[in-house]
């Protein structure tokens, strides 16, 4: 039976299950047996994984061919203009090549939980949101980018995964979805096992989230 998991990384915990030098990893949260993260997320970054059991679906998920969106609320240092937004939407060039065009815009800061350690401040710079959806998933890329663009990222929060959002999943949250969640990306199509999802530590049966359909944050 295949599972398709939801989790909000918090910060500073690795997107993997196992660390020889004892840092803070997924098997701290999520107690599943064999799932895998379809996709990383840096430690310094927080928000949206998806983790599955099943190889074929994870495969689906993160193969650049099919272009899955990611989307993206960042924090940069300094007020994006029209110029720069027009150049991150475009491409930008990075060491290894220019990206692939992107969906941005700037936004009201979103209504988030505080980041532990917070964020370094200057006086004297302000900083803005911007909502960033990218279709490619190079190695810190959205941070790459902005700075290309002259705007360093300060934080960095995934929303989104394709059809996946953040919804109300609190940091260290996850959320088991039924197989409607993933069946847009036929043939994968198998048995499902009961939902359940985690809060402060505990394991539940979420018969209500069943019946009623979820809260979600919104920028």
């Amino acid at each position: 039976m295949v599972r398709l998991v939801l989790f909000n990384k918090p910060y500073g915990v690795l997107p993997q299950f196992t660390d020889s030098e004892g840092r803070s990893t997924l098997a701290d949260y999520i107690p599943i047996p064999k799932v895998v993260a379809a996709g990383r997320l840096d430690r310094d970054s927080e928000g949206l994984m998806v983790l599955t059991d099943d190889g074929a679906l994870q495969h689906r998920i993160t193969d650049p061919r099919h272009k899955l969106p990611k989307t993206y609320w960042v924090q940069v240092e300094g007020i994006p203009d029209e110029q720069a937004l027009k150049h991150l939407s475009e491409g930008v060039m990075l060491n290894d090549g220019p990206t692939l065009p992107a969906e941005v815009r700037l936004i009201t800061e979103p209504n988030l939980w505080p980041r532990n350690p917070p964020i370094r401040f200057r006086a004297a710079i302000p900083t803005a949101w911007l909502e960033l959806t990218i279709h490619e998933g190079r190695n810190r890329q959205v941070r790459r980018m902005t700075a290309a663009a002259g705007y360093p990222t300060l934080r960095l929060v995934r929303s989104a995964i394709g059809p996946w959002r953040l919804g109300d999943l609190k940091p260290g949250e996850w959320r088991e979805l039924d197989s409607a969640a993933y069946s847009f990306l036929a043939p994968l199509t198998s048995k499902v096992s009961p939902r359940h999802t985690r809060s402060g530590g505990a394991l539940q049966k979420n018969k209500q989230q069943q019946k009623q359909p979820q809260k979600k944050r919104g920028v």
